[in-house]
């Protein structure tokens, strides 16, 4: 079993925003897949189903971005899994240009809380991640203000796009198929 977070904050205020990349993937894989995420549990809203033959637990965290780790690491404690094996954490990176993916194996936080918060309360940095780039603030832009902002509409077709194609990462990562995933979409 795999548990595929897609990270970002609750409520309609933050919608579309660049910091609810990963609620609007799992929205996507959920619909690809038919997979109805709208069961409140682990302090998220969930969804199962079957992905590439294996079942998944799709999770949107309902904590808010900063304590993100909170309801990854309960729905990881309740099924009794390994973050290093089990788990694939989608979410925005603003290092990254609108619309480019990077998948990896593992790694540090870059800055981002709620990779800090997962990192913090499962004790590992070793979890599979598709970063969704949402581009650089612009100068003199507060960071929160970049990332709670929303998308041109050039730069969300982009990332409307890159989220379709993490979608079928994803399908490649439950399957084992890694190096596959990597080649594919980095």
């Amino acid at each position: 079993m795999y548990i595929i977070a897609g990270l970002g904050n609750p409520t309609s205020q933050y919608a579309r925003t660049r910091h609810n990349i990963g609620f609007d993937t799992i929205d996507i894989i959920g619909k690809k897949y038919g997979i109805k995420v709208d069961t409140a549990k682990h302090k998220a809203l969930c969804g199962t189903g079957i992905i590439g033959g294996e079942k998944v637990l799709l999770l949107k965290p309902q904590t808010y971005m900063n304590l993100s780790g909170e309801a990854v690491a309960d729905a990881l404690n309740y099924y009794k899994l390994n973050p290093e094996n089990e788990l694939i954490v989608i979410f925005d990176d603003i290092s990254l240009p609108p619309g480019k993916l990077r998948i990896r194996r593992k790694g540090s936080a870059g800055g981002h809380n709620g990779i800090k918060s997962i990192i913090s309360m499962t004790g590992t940095d070793g979890f599979k991640r598709i970063k969704i780039g949402v581009g650089e603030k612009p100068e003199g832009w507060d960071l929160s203000s970049h990332v709670l902002g929303y998308f041109k509409k050039d730069d969300r077709k982009l990332v409307e796009d890159a989220m379709e194609r993490a979608a079928d990462a994803v399908k490649l990562m439950v399957r084992d198929e890694f190096d596959k995933a990597m080649n594919m979409y980095n």
